[in-house]
């Protein structure tokens, strides 16, 4: 394919996937359930967070991290005794354990009583090009907190060549607003522009066989020039162009 054909290509399949239907198989149901800003936000979080692996499991982990929260996440945020943490003895998701769910929980409580919330914090830190150093200083704000060594590793960092995947798919989320119905477009004050895309083994081998990425590791150097590709496919929107890479990896097996 030519430049032409292959970004007629993918725009077509973004409009396959970027549709309510996508919802239903997808974590981002999770921050779907909730109306109110801060529930949505610490739901979307809390999936991104534990977005890695099976699919099916990441749903049902996600619903079971609700629950454990009395499906108010802002209220169980900010209002939990430490007799309420007890109640997630028994959660686990891969190697994001009960230890750690804890610590997220009183991290996000740091975030919003003492730096603004997550969106104050990730418009503050945002660049004029790039959305990787916010992610960065989200994490030292975040984990100032007292905690065990072992979390920092479900926060990945840009800043140490990571490629970010599930908090840059929690961005996308939060971020983008194309009346599609599936990315929920609440933070007003970053651009679409500046978003990158989730990149893992599903989207990085599609970009690979589309000749958008040639760099073999999916790590930070990767998405540099993967969103430098997307970028030129759509200046205003490239994550965009995550639907597709997705859709035509998970579903249609490209």
């Amino acid at each position: 394919m030519n430049a032409n054909e292959l970004q007629d290509f993918l725009d077509e399949k973004v409009e396959l996937y970027n549709h309510p239907n996508f919802i239903n198989s997808d974590p981002i149901q999770i921050p779907h359930l909730f109306s109110l800003r801060e529930d949505i936000e610490i739901a979307g979080f809390l999936t991104a967070t534990i977005a890695w692996g099976n699919r099916k499991m990441i749903i049902q982990n996600s619903h079971r991290m609700m629950n454990l929260m009395g499906n108010a996440p802002y209220d169980f945020v900010m209002s939990h005794k430490a007799s309420d943490l007890e109640r997630l003895a028994h959660f686990a998701h891969r190697t994001f354990n009960s230890l750690d769910f804890a610590t997220f929980i009183k991290g996000l409580q740091h975030i919003y009583q003492n730096h603004g919330g997550l969106e104050t914090v990730f418009t503050v830190h945002q660049e004029k090009d790039s959305m990787q150093n916010s992610i960065h200083q989200f994490k030292q704000l975040f984990f100032e907190i007292e905690h065990p060594y072992r979390s920092q590793k479900h926060i990945s960092d840009p800043l140490n060549n990571s490629a970010a995947k599930r908090i840059n798919m929690f961005l996308r989320w939060m971020v983008r607003k194309d009346n599609k119905g599936v990315d929920l477009g609440l933070w007003k004050d970053i651009s679409a522009s500046l978003l990158s895309c989730p990149l893992d083994v599903h989207s990085g081998n599609v970009a690979r066989k589309l000749g958008l990425l040639h760099r073999k590791q999916n790590d930070g150097r990767a998405l540099s020039e993967l969103d430098q590709k997307l970028r030129n496919l759509d200046a205003n929107d490239p994550v965009k162009y995550d639907f597709a890479l997705f859709g035509l990896g998970v579903f249609e097996g490209f």
